[in-house]
Order: structure tokens, then C-alpha cells, then sequence
């Protein structure tokens, strides 16, 4: 795209229709009253595009502003006439995760109220990665949703959707043909005005054919879509950018690219959530320091010896534990001092 293409076709809608809500109202200072509210609808190197009431509009940064503070979904507040970039405010939820070096989680989705994570019912569903992105999601404040897709490719697509729901308590697990007609209705429960939902998940799996299917096309051309490789399952050529697509009757969309290395990180409580069936039981160890390994008097081995846990399942969380524990960084005392 040029540099002077315009902002994505969509139509103005209102503040509430965009997902404006009060937790955003409420971060205004008074003196900004003359400034308009934009929801980001792309992030690029050099430029930004967002959508207001009056419609999409091409954002001016301010100088030394960098597009890497911003992610699709946030916020802004922008002054009237010239589209001027005045601040992002405060997110209510952001999907972020750091990359392999990396010093500070990346964004890849702000201000999202569901994420759906999608899935194959073939040799993509993998329950370990799934609960690596429960513990993103979790972690991100959204409400994880996992779908299941390629159901016709499956002899026993009851023993997927079992699977799935076992990884976290009260998991919402839902069977979606992303080529059929209905597909949108199927997801509908969690795609009402005002409401944002995005889909993580592997390349190859529907991610975008799911996109168009919400969106009806509504904002212009479709998704992408790349053709699958039948010995490994896996798709090719699909999305590489993050956009916000309007949903056909309400709502809105935020489309990521597939996540080649999942890393857990900075997830705490999204573990704590993910694995709540031991995090509950680790108070009734003798020893406030139990690792549930050999001590005694420790009630997850109890849990484990009675059949009420899975033995892999606690060690997916002490591997994953393990691994955020080392992911990551420790805050920096004086002189840039790990603490």
C-alpha cells in the first residue's frame, strides 16, 4: 500500500457501536473536551488509520511518536480538523506477548472482549499449545473461547471438544464450520454491537476464512486466505498484518497473524486461572513453599494419587510455570540490578 492510500471503507458508527464505554470516558481530562475519540483500525511502520463517528480517518503522528506504542483496538484521542494523534488512553485489555530477546511484551490486540482461539480437529490440536494461549489469554483480561474447526475431518469430533473443555474450568468450546453459511450465527453470542473479539491461533486452521465470515465483506476486500498442505495440515500464505474489520450486524473483529513460536511469559494469573484446579489446592500443603513434587503432606500429590488431577496435567504446569518464571524479567533495582 502507498503512502497515501486511505484509511479502511467502513461506515461511521457510533461511540457506543465502536466499543466506547465508560471505563474510556472516564480517563478524559476536562480540557480535552474538544478532542474526538478514534478507535485504531491498523497499524503500519509509518502510518496509522482509525475510525471515528465521522467515519475512517488517516492519522497524523506527532513527531518522535512511534507506531510500535500502538496496536489495533486501542484508543486515541485526536484533534478535530487536522487528525492529529493528541494520546492513547489507558486499555481495558491488551493481548500481548514477548518474542524470543525480546525486552518488553509486544501488542498484538487491545481492548478485546473475547478471543477466540481456533483450532484444527486434525494434527493441529495440540492441548499443551492450547494452554499456552489459555495463559495469553487469560492474561490479557479478554474471555478465552476456544473453536474447533475442519469437524468433517474427524471420526470422533465429540473426543476434541472433550478435550478441549477439560483444559480450563467453565471453557466455552464451540464446533464451527468457517465455510459454511451460518458460520457467523454459531459465534453471534459474542459478537453483538459494541462488542470486539479477535482469533489467535496456528496458520492454516480458519483464522481468516472466520474473519470473513463475520465480517460479510462489509469493509471492503476479504481475508486472504492460504491453501493447506496435506501431509502436515498446515496453511500458507495467510495473514501477516492486524486489522479491525466491522462484523456484519454488529460489532467488531480483529484479525493476527499465526503464531509460529508461543512463548509464556509475564502470565501469572493466566496460569493461576488456566491450572485452578491445583493453584486452589496449593494453600492445604504443609509447606507454604510445596513444589508438589515429594513433599509431604501435600495436597495436589493427594489430589493426583485420589485420580482428581492428571498427572500431566501438573506437569504442563510446572513445565509452563517454569518456563514464565524464566521468560520473565525480573524488575531492575538501582544501577539496573535484577531484584
Amino acid at each position: 500500500m502507498s503512502e497515501n492510500e486511505a484509511a479502511p471503507s467502513l461506515a461511521a458508527p457510533s461511540l457506543a457501536a465502536l466499543g466506547w464505554q465508560a471505563f474510556f470516558a472516564e480517563q478524559c481530562e476536562p480540557d480535552e473536551a474538544g478532542l474526538v475519540p478514534a478507535r485504531v483500525a491498523t497499524v503500519h511502520r509509518a502510518r496509522m488509520t482509525a475510525i471515528a463517528t465521522t467515519g475512517p480517518i488517516r492519522l497524523v503522528l506527532p513527531v518522535h511518536a512511534r507506531t510500535g506504542d500502538f496496536t489495533v483496538g486501542d484508543w486515541v484521542l485526536v484533534e478535530p480538523g487536522s487528525d492529529l494523534l493528541v494520546r492513547r488512553l489507558e486499555r481495558r485489555t491488551v493481548l500481548a506477548r514477548r518474542t524470543e530477546g525480546g525486552t518488553s511484551p509486544q501488542a498484538a490486540g487491545a481492548n478485546i472482549d473475547t478471543l477466540f482461539i481456533v483450532t484444527s480437529c486434525n494434527a493441529d490440536f495440540n492441548a499443551a499449545r492450547l494452554e499456552r494461549y489459555l495463559a495469553l489469554v487469560n492474561e490479557s483480561g479478554a474471555e478465552p473461547v476456544i473453536l474447533l474447526t475442519k469437524a468433517d475431518l474427524a471420526e470422533d469430533v465429540e473426543a476434541y471438544r472433550e478435550q478441549a473443555a477439560a483444559l480450563q474450568r467453565g471453557l466455552a468450546v464451540v464446533v464451527v464450520n468457517p465455510r459454511a453459511a451460518d458460520a457467523a450465527v454459531a459465534l453471534q453470542p459474542w459478537c453483538g454491537e459494541g462488542r470486539t473479539v479477535a482469533l489467535v491461533g496456528s496458520s492454516g486452521v480458519g483464522k481468516s476464512t472466520l474473519v470473513n465470515a463475520l465480517a460479510g465483506h462489509v469493509d471492503g476486500e476479504p481475508q486472504q486466505t492460504g491453501e493447506i498442505r496435506e501431509h502436515d495440515a498446515k496453511g500458507r500464505h495467510t495473514t501477516t498484518a492486524r486489522s479491525l474489520h466491522a462484523i456484519a450486524g454488529g460489532g467488531w473483529v480483529i484479525d493476527t497473524p499465526g503464531m509460529r513460536t508461543l512463548h509464556v511469559s509475564d502470565a501469572a494469573g493466566g496460569l493461576e486461572t488456566l491450572f485452578a484446579e491445583i493453584t486452589e489446592l496449593a494453600p492445604s500443603c504443609r509447606f507454604r513453599d510445596c513444589t508438589h513434587e515429594h513433599e509431604p503432606g501435600c495436597a495436589v500429590q493427594a489430589a493426583v494419587a485420589s485420580g482428581a488431577i492428571d498427572p500431566e496435567r501438573l506437569a504442563r504446569w510446572r513445565k509452563l510455570g517454569a518456563e514464565n518464571k524464566a521468560k520473565t524479567p525480573s524488575p531492575s533495582g538501582a544501577r539496573g540490578k535484577r531484584r
